[in-house]
């Protein structure tokens, strides 16, 4: 194992869990929670810094500012500290409350929203404070996730090339869409690379990212309530919309084999085993993890919660079917 003097330095990028085994899904899920923010958000919070340093928005006595519902947040609040930065963090409601804890504890300031906007949901609302307070102290620096750059070439420079390289034959590859910065740094990577190699999108059911209507969403992380500035679907070649009550039960069937992931992973999950099943597709598929479990402790794998929110039987209700639309 490496050495490192900061957090950020160190990221296991090649760790992958067969699920035959598991779940008899023939999809390879390539782990992205093993580094100290948790999630594969480390990446682009990284690239995103040192790219604000490089052209000197970052500077001593600057205050970082995002919104994040989670995990971008986390990875910020602990570079932030890694750096001596101020970070503060526009959330909603929907934060886990372990999120919210851990950039505090990382010295992190924490702003939830508590009202959507009408139109845009809590991510407009999310924005239109952080914008409000930029344009009151010139020391807050808004690395804006949504239509960054360097949120994509984070993964177009370390997360599709370590695909690729463990596996020389893929056929297809599953990423979830939420700011879609992971999407599209995969995607733009394999149709220059491996053109070859399906990309398939997995968005939630509510979200308008591919054009669907919105309804409300209480997973946090994929999908968004306004269509992200940095998609480009000539890149994705198949759409996938899942329930969040099928995110829940595959969280749960994963958990009872000893894997404890995130909302977004069962999700991803899920809407790989409905479109390989849909295809009686043979090939080489790889889907990604963004975040493992501990986070949604509180809310996924807490009967109270589940119960409340998608009643009494979302655990033991059948599979939903799943709405597909092809890019």
């Amino acid at each position: 194992m490496p050495i490192i003097s900061v957090p950020q330095e160190f990221n296991e990028n090649d760790l992958y869990v067969d699920l035959r085994a598991t779940l008899g899904l023939p999809l390879y899920l390539k782990i992205e929670g093993l580094n100290f923010a948790g999630s594969v958000k480390q990446k682009a919070a990284a690239e995103m810094v040192e790219a604000a340093e490089r052209e000197g928005r970052l500077r001593p006595g600057s205050i970082l500012v995002e919104s994040s519902s989670g995990n971008l947040g986390v990875a910020l609040s602990m570079i932030a500290a890694s750096k001596g930065y101020g970070f503060l963090c526009v959330t909603d409601s929907r934060c886990n409350l372990a999120t919210r804890q851990l950039m505090e504890t990382f010295g992190a300031r924490v702003h939830t929203v508590t009202e959507p906007d009408p139109e845009t949901g809590f991510l407009g609302a999310r924005i239109a404070h952080v914008q409000k307070l930029c344009d009151s102290d010139e020391r807050y620096v808004w690395l804006n996730q949504y239509s960054n750059p360097n949120n994509w070439r984070a993964h177009h420079k370390h997360t599709a090339p370590a695909i690729a390289r463990r596996f020389p034959d893929l056929d297809t590859l599953f990423v979830g869409a939420g700011t879609t910065g992971t999407l599209m740094g995969c995607a733009r990577w394999f149709k220059e690379h491996r053109s070859d190699v399906r990309i398939v999108a997995v968005d939630s059911v509510g979200s308008v990212t591919f054009g669907a209507p919105p309804a409300p969403r209480m997973i946090p992380g994929l999908g968004a309530g306004v269509r992200p500035p940095l998609l480009d679907e000539s890149f994705v070649d198949d759409v996938v919309l899942v329930p969040e009550p099928e995110t829940v039960r595959t969280c749960h069937r994963l958990a009872s084999r000893g894997f404890l992931v995130g909302g977004s992973t069962g999700t991803v999950v899920s809407g790989a085993a409905s479109w390989l099943a849909d295809r009686a597709a043979t090939g080489t598929a790889v889907a990604l993890s963004p975040d493992l479990g501990e986070r949604y402790l509180d809310t996924i794998y807490q009967t109270n919660w589940l119960q409340g929110v998608y009643g009494p039987d979302v655990l033991e209700g059948p599979t939903a079917p799943l709405a597909t639309a092809t890019v």
